[in-house]
C-alpha cells in the first residue's frame, strides 16, 4: 500500500516593531540609524537599580491590533522575564508575555488561488526587542549595538493552520496590509520592523500526528519566505525518505545560497524559566478602554477591497492588489480624484504600467519616480482625448526617464492627437489611393483587410489619429 502524500505544517510568528517614539520600558528613543549605542538607557543595560516604566501608547497600539484580527482583548494580562544568556541582551532576561497575553484567538482571512481561508491567530503579546550582533564588522570579533533593545513590538503567534509557502506569502502580505494602514508599524522589513520566523514540519497526510518541527529566524522579505519555507518542505521530505530524523531546531536562512542551515537546538518553553516580572504591575484593559481605541480605528484593507469594489467598480482582483498595500491604494485615489477620469482607467495606469516599471526597477511603490499627481496628469490627457492610449505609452516612459510633467511631453514633442475630420480623411485617402488592390479586396467582403488599413492611416499620422474618429471615417471611406 502506498504511503500518502507529505503534507506541510506551517505556523508564523511575526515580530511587528511598534511605531512609539521611545522604547516600551523607558525614554530611549527608538529612531532608527542611530549611531550605536547612542540610545542605550540605564533600562536598556539593565543597570542596578533601574525599574521599568510601561509605555501606554504601545498597549493602545497592540489592543488595536487585536481589534483588527477580531481577537479576544484580555481585561488583565501580565509581563514575564524570559531568561536567556547572549551579548545582545545585558539583563540576562526579556521582558515578554507568557501565560497571560494581551491578544488572543483572533484570525485572519487570506486568499489564494481564488480559493479563501482562515488562518487562526493564537496569540499577540508585548515584549522588548534585543539588541543586535554584529558579527561582519569586525574581523574575529563581535560587536554589539543595543540601540535596538527596549524597542517595543508585538509578537504575533499563528495557528499551525499554513499548508504551503504561498499561503504563508498571503498571510504574511496581509498582515503587513493591517498593521501599517493601522498606524502601528512602519512595515519597513529591511530595517527589521517587520520579520517572521517560520515553523515548518512535514507529515504523511493530514490525519497523521505533527511531525517535528524547525524554526527558521529572522525571514525580513516575503521572496525570502517563500524561498526558505519551500527550501525546508524540501530538506526534511529529503531526511525523512532517507530514513533520516528532523530534530528540532533553530535555523538561519542564506539569502544568497537559497539555503536554510543549521544554528542551535531548538529551546523548550521551561528552558526559558518564565515568572511574571515583579518590577512591572498587570495591565489592566477596560472595555472604555477598548471602545476608545476601536473609535479611532481607521479602515482596514478588507474593508477597503470592499469599498473599491462598490466605489469605484473595480474587480476584487483589480480591488485586491490596489488595497494591498496601504500606501498603494492611496496613491491610486489620489489618482482618481485629481485626474477626474474613471476609475477602472487610472486602475489599469496604476496596477499594469506603473507597477511593472517600479518591479521592474525593484521599487517600492514608497520610490516612484512618477508622483501621483504627475501620473492623473497623463491619464487626464487620455480621458480628454489628448493622446490615444498607446501615445500614452511613450509618455509615461518620457515620464520615468524624468523628461517632465505629461503636459510638457505632449507638448514638446507634438504628441496632440488629430481629432481634425478633415485631417484624417485626408490621410484615409492616400492609403486607400496607395493600395487599390487591399481595398478592392476589402469590397468584395475580406473585412479583416480592415485592420490593415487602420494601421497604415495610423502610421501616415505618426499614431496621431483619434482611433474613434478614425475607424469611424474609415468604415464611411471604405464602404464606397
Amino acid at each position: 500500500m502506498a504511503l500518502p502524500a507529505w503534507e506541510v505544517v506551517i505556523g508564523l510568528e511575526v515580530h511587528c516593531q511598534l511605531m512609539t517614539q521611545t522604547k516600551i520600558f523607558s525614554g530611549a528613543a527608538t529612531a532608527y540609524g542611530a549611531e550605536p549605542n547612542t540610545q542605550a538607557d540605564a533600562v536598556t543595560l539593565g543597570l542596578p537599580g533601574v525599574l521599568p516604566v510601561l509605555n501606554q501608547q504601545a498597549v493602545k497600539m497592540a489592543v488595536k491590533f487585536g481589534l483588527a484580527v477580531d481577537a479576544k482583548i484580555a481585561e488583565r494580562c501580565v509581563f514575564a522575564r524570559k531568561h536567556y544568556f547572549y551579548p545582545d541582551l545585558p539583563k540576562g532576561y526579556q521582558i515578554s508575555q507568557y501565560e497571560l497575553p494581551i491578544v488572543e484567538h483572533g484570525h485572519l482571512d487570506i486568499e489564494v488561488d481564488g480559493k479563501v481561508k482562515r488562518i487562526g491567530i493564537t496569540r499577540a503579546h508585548l515584549e522588548e526587542d534585543a539588541g543586535k550582533s554584529l558579527h561582519e564588522a569586525y574581523p574575529g570579533m563581535t560587536g554589539i549595538d543595543l540601540n535596538r533593545a527596549g524597542t517595543p513590538l508585538i509578537e504575533i503567534v499563528s495557528e499551525p493552520d499554513i499548508r504551503s509557502a504561498a499561503e504563508a506569502v498571503a498571510y504574511l502580505k496581509k498582515m503587513h496590509a493591517i498593521v501599517v494602514s493601522l498606524g502601528v508599524c512602519d512595515g519597513n522589513m529591511q530595517e527589521g520592523s517587520f520579520r517572521c520566523d517560520a515553523n515548518v514540519s512535514v507529515r504523511r497526510g493530514p490525519d497523521a500526528p505533527f511531525g517535528t518541527r524547525t524554526e527558521t529566524k529572522n525571514i525580513n522579505s516575503f521572496r525570502y519566505v517563500q524561498q526558505a519555507i519551500d527550501f525546508e518542505i524540501a530538506r526534511q521530505i529529503e531526511v525523512l525518505e532517507a530514513g533520516g530524523t528532523i530534530y528540532q531546531e533553530t535555523r538561519l536562512f542564506n539569502p544568497d545560497t537559497g539555503e536554510t542551515r543549521a544554528m542551535r537546538l531548538k529551546e523548550n518553553a521551561n528552558d526559558y524559566r518564565y515568572f511574571p516580572d515583579p518590577d512591572l504591575l498587570p495591565v489592566i484593559v477596560t472595555a472604555e478602554d477598548i471602545a476608545a481605541i476601536k473609535a479611532d480605528m481607521p479602515e482596514l484593507p478588507t474593508a477597503k477591497k470592499v469599498r473599491f469594489e462598490s466605489q469605484y467598480g473595480l474587480s476584487p482582483y483589480d480591488a485586491n492588489l490596489l488595497t494591498g498595500e496601504t500606501a498603494l491604494a492611496l496613491y491610486f485615489e489620489d489618482v482618481v480624484k485629481t485626474s477626474g477620469a474613471e476609475a477602472k482607467l487610472c486602475s489599469n495606469w496604476v496596477t499594469g504600467n506603473l507597477l511593472a516599471a517600479l518591479n521592474k526597477s525593484g521599487k517600492g511603490i514608497e520610490d516612484t519616480p512618477i508622483s501621483a499627481v504627475q501620473l492623473a496628469g497623463l491619464v487626464a490627457r487620455i480621458a480628454d482625448k489628448t493622446i490615444s492610449g498607446n501615445i500614452g505609452k511613450d509618455v509615461f516612459e518620457a515620464m520615468l526617464n524624468g523628461e517632465g510633467s505629461a503636459d510638457e511631453i505632449i507638448k514638446a514633442k507634438g504628441l496632440m492627437q488629430i481629432t481634425d475630420a478633415g485631417a484624417i480623411i485626408k490621410a484615409i485617402e492616400e492609403i486607400m489611393a496607395k493600395n487599390p488592390g487591399q481595398l478592392a479586396e476589402y469590397r468584395s467582403g475580406k473585412d479583416k483587410l480592415f485592420g490593415f488599413f487602420v494601421g497604415q492611416t495610423m502610421k501616415a499620422t505618426g499614431g496621431k489619429a483619434n482611433p474613434d474618429a478614425l475607424n469611424r471615417l474609415l468604415k464611411e471611406k471604405l464602404a464606397g
